[in-house]
């Protein structure tokens, strides 16, 4: 009898540990709709106003501190246009609902009871310690690039900000796929174990396409899912004919004499474990918002089969987007390496509170002298894109560029978002995948 009467016991106790509760309603309208009421605002800024050295100083907080200090040194001008709601997927949304109240932040920052959607509806409390681990999580399993993400062609031009130089242009095809926490493609919410059987989170692979002499040159990386797991990576070397595996450091190395680490893609492209984490408080902010077909674009590239243009460039050496800003809610976060050796001081994130995408960056070396402003401009993929990005509830990557500010150099990178899984299988986010490119 005794026996009989811990096995209900435990079943209940099972069954009660696997049921999810929805979210209040309201947490969730606050999280993902804060424009349906409400119009973010700031004394003497109209939107469609240009923000440049004339005017800069009375608009200083609403940018952030690296696009203040180009603007009032005549490196750019800013033009904005009226704040718009960009919403995520409803599948998104709704697995936010049924599951982001079994969320719980373990002591050593990890989580638990997370299936998918974002973590941490809830407005992020300024007296909670934990407020920045946890926007880090929402943003870590963000919807930036959906399930998975093509990006070609995908160009990084190297440029010099004193003479606007065009040093070098690498073409890229990249490739982003979450293993788990999926909402939008089959099949859901995670790939089976027979296909993960590493228990793998991320997968991103890019290759090289030109120039020739960096033709199939690879990047792979493995993010786990156990964020204490130290994430793979490995480097096909295309003039080498060779796989490598990248130690621990190598992620703070410039990537292929870019501006860029590995570590930067995206904002941040870490374990959450490997910073600390501290919410820098909420600010309206001038963000790189828009619809891609609204914007001046440029004339590459050429011959594309959908007719897509990049986004143009424009200032200093031209190292800054030709796009319209928009005056956004934004959570600041600011995270510091644990790594002593680390040559980061610490990452300013702004992250817009509607997608928790980052759409700036500003990091500071260990001196705490600025050092590198990476804005990704955001464009919708319901309004003024591609035909396979409508019904997918993205916030895409349209535009970004990394300035080296102490160097006065920039990498400005131009690409086609596209949210679609035609090729982005488990089999091509393998090291017998790059050898195989590679032949």
């Amino acid at each position: 009898m005794h026996k009989r009467i811990s096995t209900v016991a435990a079943l209940v106790l099972t069954l009660g540990a696997g049921t999810a509760h929805a979210v209040d309603e309201a947490v969730i309208q606050k999280s993902f709709y804060p424009y349906k009421d409400w119009t973010p605002t700031f004394e003497g800024y109209e939107p469609g106003m240009v923000i440049n050295q004339g005017n800069v100083e009375q608009f200083k907080p609403i940018l952030d501190e690296a696009l203040y200090k180009f603007i009032k040194d005549g490196w750019v001008e800013v033009k904005t246009a009226p704040t718009t709601s960009t919403p995520l997927s409803e599948d998104y949304i709704e697995a936010t609902r049924k599951y982001a109240d079994q969320v719980k932040l373990n002591p050593n920052g990890t989580l638990s009871g997370y299936v998918a959607g974002r973590a941490f509806p809830q407005e992020p409390d300024p007296n909670d310690p934990k407020a920045g681990q946890k926007l880090v999580w929402n943003y870590q399993y963000g919807f930036n690039s959906g399930d998975s993400e093509t990006i070609e062609p995908f160009w990084w031009t190297y440029r010099d900000i004193k003479t606007g130089k065009v040093e070098r242009v690498l073409k890229f095809s990249w490739h982003f796929m979450n293993y788990v926490h999926r909402v939008t493609f089959p099949p859901k919410p995670a790939f089976p174990e027979s296909e993960n059987p590493d228990k793998i989170f991320r997968g991103i692979y890019s290759r090289v396409l030109e120039p020739f002499d960096l033709k199939d040159t690879q990047l792979l990386i493995h993010r786990y899912i156990d964020d204490t797991k130290r994430d793979d990576a490995w480097l096909y070397l295309g003039f080498q004919r060779r796989v490598r595996r990248l130690a621990t450091g190598q992620v703070t190395d410039a990537f292929l004499g870019s501006d860029l680490m590995i570590e930067d893609f995206e904002g941040y492209n870490g374990r959450v474990s490997d910073y600390t984490w501290e919410y820098g408080g909420t600010r309206n902010l001038l963000l790189p918002f828009y619809y891609h077909n609204e914007q001046e674009l440029a004339s590459v590239p050429e011959n594309d089969p959908d007719g897509y243009k990049f986004v143009d460039v424009h200032g200093k050496g031209n190292c800054f987007p030709k796009v319209t800003y928009q005056l956004r809610k934004t959570y600041t976060l600011i995270g510091k390496p644990k790594d002593p050796n680390h040559p980061i001081g610490k990452r300013v994130i702004n992250l817009d509170s509607q997608t928790m995408t980052m759409a700036s960056l500003v990091t500071y070396d260990k001196k705490g002298d600025m050092w590198k402003w990476f804005p990704i401009g955001k464009a919708y993929s319901e309004k003024g894109h591609l035909k396979v990005n409508q019904g997918k509830g993205v916030s895409l990557d349209d535009y970004a560029v990394l300035i080296d500010i102490q160097a006065n150099h920039c990498t400005t990178l131009q690409f086609k978002s596209q949210i679609t899984d035609d090729v982005n299988q488990p089999r091509l986010f393998s090291v017998q995948n790059l050898r195989k490119v590679g032949r």
